[in-house]
């Protein structure tokens, strides 16, 4: 999946927890969203994009990827 098209959702997603006043509750929010519902290969490519300064993800967004468990070989 191209990776703008992952920014906007974890974005979107990340926007959908942004008014929790619990800041860790909501990444905690984010990374269970994604770790459920998007295929490993979607998190994969987040998280790589994630690490390599993920500039257009939004710091709550940014702050969840980086705590997704990816499966290893993968493809």
């Amino acid at each position: 999946m191209e990776i703008t098209r992952l920014v906007k959702m974890a974005n979107d997603i990340a926007r959908f927890f942004e008014p929790e006043p619990d800041k860790e509750l909501a990444v905690k929010g984010v990374t269970s969203h994604m770790q459920r519902f998007w295929d490993p290969r979607m998190r994969r490519e987040i998280v790589s994009y994630a690490r390599t300064g993920g500039a257009e993800l939004s710091e709550l967004a940014r702050q969840a990827v980086l705590q997704l468990t990816v499966p290893e070989g993968t493809a």
